[in-house]
């Protein structure tokens, strides 16, 4: 009986702990053990065991290994029945704030990692995409409207490209280095808006924008999901979402150079993300470029 495998997988409280905190964060192993402050060999032996019983999902990228609770399925019902029973629990709560430290300390080593590249951003992205003109494959696929976001803007690429078919551009990044090349670019144009905020909290208004871009960014980020449901947020009903990401790969220098979080995405996993964000995908193209890798650009509207 499922109910009985589940039970016997949060038997223990190493393993309860475990899932309080993966219900929360996605973790490699390096990043539980700092949580739960154990050794690796007896984090992964209970990790093991809730992998096998369907409650905790694994995600394997190369030589990593990142753990999340399960998203669907029996396992994720099973959960969604227990997880108030964890929200007052003291030792509980220790685990997610600590939890919560490391995914600070992650985003600002990310942050800090675009700060000290950015005057080389342009070099590194044209290394990366070769022949491919990504700007203008997104120009050719925006509307005409009044108010586009830049998710992700870095040094303002994308920016000048938007502002040829929107009334008003914003432009957002958590880099303060990547924004103040953005600054010097656009000091002069009163139709830009450069805002600094997490892609998972976003500076903008609901309802602000018509279109908005997210340039190949998401495989930067702990949580995709979070930033579609933000762009979904700010988006007007029918607004469109162009998203270019890195179909899924198995290149670690893009991991060990440009400090990519995720090799890539599968699309079956985008598809899956921007349906629970509340989007329409109208358009999926394929791009190869240097690498071994494949650049795909969704087109998705606002239901």
């Amino acid at each position: 009986m499922e109910i009985i495998k589940y039970c016997k997988a949060l038997s223990d409280e190493t393993r309860a702990r475990l899932v309080n905190v993966l219900l929360e964060y996605e973790l490699n192993v390096g990043e539980i053990v700092q949580v739960m402050e154990m050794g690796q060999s007896r984090i992964s032996r209970h990790l093991k065991i809730l992998s096998e019983s369907g409650l905790v999902d694994v995600r394997r990228e190369g030589l990593w290994a990142f753990y999340r609770a399960s998203e669907e399925g029996h396992g994720r019902i099973f959960l969604d029945g227990i997880t108030s029973l964890m929200d007052a629990e003291f030792d509980l709560v220790r685990d997610r704030n600590r939890a919560e430290k490391v995914i600070r300390e992650r985003t600002a080593a990310t942050r800090q990692f675009f700060d000290d590249i950015a005057p080389e951003w342009d070099r590194m992205t044209a290394e990366v995409l070769g022949d491919l003109d990504l700007g203008r494959e997104i120009q050719t696929r925006l509307p005409e409207c009044d108010c586009a976001a830049d998710i992700g803007c870095g040094p303002g690429d994308m920016l000048e490209i938007m502002a040829k078919s929107s009334k008003q551009v914003i432009g957002v990044d958590n880099s303060p280095k990547m924004l103040e090349l953005a600054e010097e670019r656009f000091s002069d144009n009163a139709s830009m808006s450069l805002r600094i905020g997490d892609l998972t909290h976003l500076p903008l208004r609901d309802w602000e924008a018509d279109c908005t871009v997210i340039s190949l960014v998401l495989h930067h980020l702990p949580r995709p999901l979070d930033a579609l449901r933000e762009a979904g947020r700010v988006l007007k009903i029918g607004g469109r979402l162009i998203i270019a990401e890195f179909d899924m790969h198995e290149n670690e220098l893009m991991r060990s150079e440009y400090g990519d979080r995720r090799l890539g995405i599968p699309q079956e996993k985008m598809l899956g993300w921007l349906e629970r964000a509340r989007f329409t995908v109208n358009a999926v193209t394929e791009f190869k470029v240097n690498m071994g890798l494949v650049v795909v650009l969704y087109e998705a509207e606002k239901q």
